[in-house]
C-alpha cells in the first residue's frame, strides 16, 4: 500500500485526509497549524515538520492549498516537496491553480524522476466529508491508474480528462458553471420573494423539474436560511474565476456571463463577505434590490 503524505489541512483538506486514514493508508501530514497536525497524530497519522519531511516519508505526496503561489512554494521552494521526494514517487496537487503552474510542476518533478498529476476537486466541504468528491485529473494514464485507489477513498466521480494541466482546465470550467448557477438561483429566489411567492416553495417546485441542480438543492437552502458559514469561501471562488478569465484571454474565448458574475463576486469582497460561503452572493442581490 502506498505511503501517502498530505499537505494542507483546511476546510477541504482535513476531511480528505481523514478519509485516507479511514481507508487504511499510512498517512503523514503537514500544515502550518501544529494543532491540526497533533489532531491527526491522535487519529493515527504521522506528523511532519516540513513539506520536505512529508516527501521523505511518502511514496505519494498530495497538496491541497489555496492558490498557485502556495502550491509553488510548498512543492518547489526551500524545504519543499521536491527536496525530499524520491525518484519513482508520485506528486498529486489537488488544489485549484492556474493550468500553466500545473504544467510547470509536472515538468519540474519529471526532472527528478517523479510523475505528477493535477487533480482538483468539486463537491465542497460536504463532498469532502462524505468522500463523494468529483475529481478531475490531468497527467499520464499510468500515474492516474496508480493514484486511482487513493482517489477512490476521497471521491466518487473520478475522470482522467487528459495530459498535464487538463485537470485544472476542467476545474476552471466547473467553477464558471457553479458561479453562474449560484447567480441564477440567487436571482430566482429573490424574484419569487419580491413577487409575493414563498421562495421555499418555489425552490421545492424547481427541484422536481429541469431547473434541478446541486446548487439549487444545497445553496438554495443556504440562501433561504441565511446560513453562509463557509463550505467554500467567496474569495477563493473569485480566485478561481480569475483563473478561468486568464485562460479565456489566452485562448481568445469570450466569457461574457463569467465577467458579470466575477464583478458580483468583487462586490462581495468589497462588502467584507470574502470569508462567507460563495452562496452569500445572494446578499449582494438583496442589497441591489434595496434590502438593508
Amino acid at each position: 500500500m502506498e505511503r501517502v503524505g498530505f499537505i494542507g489541512l483546511g476546510i477541504m483538506g482535513q476531511p480528505m485526509a481523514r478519509n485516507l486514514l479511514r481507508a487504511g493508508f499510512p498517512l503523514t501530514v503537514y500544515t502550518r497549524d501544529r494543532r491540526k497536525i497533533e489532531a491527526f497524530v491522535e487519529q493515527g497519522a504521522q506528523g511532519a515538520s516540513s513539506p520536505r519531511e512529508v516527501a521523505e516519508q511518502s511514496t505519494v505526496v498530495i497538496t491541497m492549498l489555496p492558490d498557485s503561489p502556495e502550491v509553488e512554494e510548498v512543492a518547489l521552494g526551500r524545504n519543499g516537496v521536491i527536496e525530499g521526494i524520491q525518484p519513482g514517487s508520485l506528486f498529486i496537487d489537488m488544489s485549484t491553480i492556474d493550468p500553466s503552474v500545473a504544467r510547470k510542476l509536472h515538468a519540474a518533478f519529471a526532472e527528478r524522476g517523479v510523475e505528477a498529476l493535477d487533480a482538483p476537486v468539486s463537491g465542497g466541504q460536504i463532498g469532502a466529508e462524505q468522500g463523494t468528491l468529483s475529481i478531475m485529473v490531468g497527467g499520464s494514464e499510468a500515474a492516474f491508474q496508480r493514484a486511482l485507489p487513493i482517489f477512490q477513498a476521497m471521491g466518487k466521480n473520478i475522470v482522467h480528462v487528459g495530459g498535464p494541466g487538463a485537470g485544472q482546465v476542467t476545474k476552471a470550467c466547473n467553477q464558471v458553471v457553479v458561479a453562474l448557477t449560484i447567480q441564477a438561483v440567487a436571482e430566482a429566489l429573490l424574484l419569487a420573494e419580491k413577487a409575493g411567492v414563498d421562495p421555499a416553495r418555489v425552490r421545492q417546485a424547481l427541484l422536481g423539474g429541469f431547473a434541478h441542480s446541486r446548487v439549487l438543492e444545497v445553496h438554495g437552502q443556504r440562501m433561504l436560511e441565511g446560513a453562509f458559514a463557509p463550505g467554500f469561501r467567496a474569495r477563493l471562488h473569485r480566485k478561481d474565476l480569475r483563473i478561468a478569465q486568464n485562460l479565456a484571454r489566452e485562448q481568445s474565448v469570450p466569457l461574457l456571463a463569467t465577467q458579470q458574475v466575477a464583478a458580483l463576486f468583487d462586490s462581495m469582497l468589497a462588502r467584507g463577505l470574502g470569508e462567507h460561503d460563495h452562496s452569500a452572493l445572494a446578499l449582494v442581490y438583496r442589497a441591489l434590490a434595496g434590502d438593508s
